[in-house]
């Protein structure tokens, strides 16, 4: 069975064509920059290639050339889109309506927008690629959503609720959500595999670290608690994003340089984080960089980001009333060894014990890099959301069959 998972931005149409047979992706690429002027990066899993510069006025001028791409040309790997089975869609903002995957009909698109409040940079984006797909796929092509928020609908009330007035989440659905659940999901469960557990026997810190960060405590193989709240603001610094702040400040900054709630809003989002604390750039690696040259404020930014993280994994041990395991994954998480060293460091009284040579030498691949002798084991666990999207979508078309 042939599943072609399909990860929707603003001006983007993210893709990966999978043959569910060997799990083997055997093509991938991006439509950007929709809405703009556009172009498309396609490449097969035998390495052949396709760049281009294209016109996508909208997401289905997107799909249309997506399907060009898998069924002719140099780069082709299908010959129609008969030969795809279903279709899986990353969805961020499932809120309390969707707590599992969901096969998608005219009205569960029309939910997925109408969440768009709750998500603006994504949920729209979303709705409009769904309906996209629509229009240019069969129509016995079944489509799934595959939620980022379900993961996440087994923390408790006393973990997911803000101290606003009840009211507020009665009327306006103002609690925490959470996300990178599908990512959190992949990982906890490749972990226990790779341990030779039962995910139900195991207490986890997982750690998505990038761009975008967040930390799941995983108890049993279920969520409890996480550091992304009502959007993926909160918790940890991230690229751009700050990360937690008291809203005293906020409302403080945002009437010192006298901004908008969308301006300050974008503020927080877009210029903050690493960017704004550094005042070099938002990806961690030129963060580093600097450090190494001595520079104070990329050396704040680090600390920082080791210090929340470090936090975190002490608070849901002690919310979980236990620890196995803790997990790195996300592009941080996977390649940036100095990070998992300084987070581990000094955690003897959790059980944790660095293996720093194995360390050292682990980027981006399934490995152990706590000692033999650690209580608590730490891992490098790469993520593959599409891949899961993918199952997901294979599993729930198996059982409306």
């Amino acid at each position: 069975m042939t599943i072609l998972v399909v990860n929707a931005g603003s001006s983007s149409l993210k893709y990966q064509l999978i043959d569910m047979d060997g799990e083997i992706v055997l093509a991938k690429g991006n439509c950007d920059r929709i809405g703009i002027d556009g172009n498309i990066a396609h490449k097969t899993g035998d390495g052949r290639e396709i760049k281009s510069e294209c016109s996508f006025p909208t997401h289905t001028e997107a799909f249309e050339k997506l399907v060009e791409v898998l069924t002719t040309g140099d780069a082709a790997v299908i010959r129609t889109m008969d030969e795809i089975s279903a279709v899986g869609h990353r969805i961020v903002q499932g809120a309390e309506i969707f707590s599992e995957t969901t096969l998608v009909t005219d009205e569960v698109i029309q939910k997925i927008d109408d969440l768009k409040e709750l998500a603006p940079v994504h949920n729209h984006p979303h709705a409009l690629a769904l309906w996209a797909c629509k229009k240019v796929l069969p129509a016995n092509v079944p489509q799934a959503a595959v939620f980022d928020t379900a993961f996440h609908q087994t923390i408790p009330q006393k973990a997911y609720m803000f101290g606003l007035p009840y009211e507020d989440y009665e009327k306006f659905h103002v609690r925490k959500y959470g996300f990178h659940g599908t990512s959190h999901r992949f990982v906890s469960m490749a972990l226990a595999k790779a341990m030779g557990k039962d995910p139900a026997e195991l207490k986890i810190v997982s750690c998505h670290l990038g761009n975008g960060s967040s930390i799941t405590a995983i108890d049993g193989g279920k969520s409890v608690d996480t550091t992304m709240g009502f959007t993926p603001l909160d918790g940890i610094i991230m690229g751009t994003r700050t990360g937690a702040v008291d809203p005293s400040a906020v409302l403080y900054i945002q009437d010192k340089h006298g901004f908008t709630a969308s301006e300050m809003s974008g503020y927080m989002n877009k210029k903050s984080g690493f960017l704004g604390l550094s005042g070099i750039s938002s990806d961690n690696r030129e963060i580093t960089a600097a450090c190494e040259k001595g520079d104070k404020r990329a050396l704040l930014t680090s600390d920082m980001l080791r210090y929340q993280i470090k936090k975190y994994i002490g608070a849901y041990a002690a919310a979980m009333n236990g620890l196995d395991a803790v997990l790195f994954t996300g592009g941080i998480g996977e390649n940036d060894c100095s990070v998992r060293k300084d987070v581990c460091a000094d955690m003897e009284f959790l059980g944790i014990q660095l293996d720093n040579t194995v360390n050292d030498s682990s980027r981006g691949e399934l490995k152990k890099i706590s000692t033999a002798d650690s209580k608590t084991e730490v891992w490098v666990v790469p993520t593959n959301e599409e891949l899961l999207i993918a199952r997901d979508t294979l599993a729930l078309v198996q059982a409306c069959k």
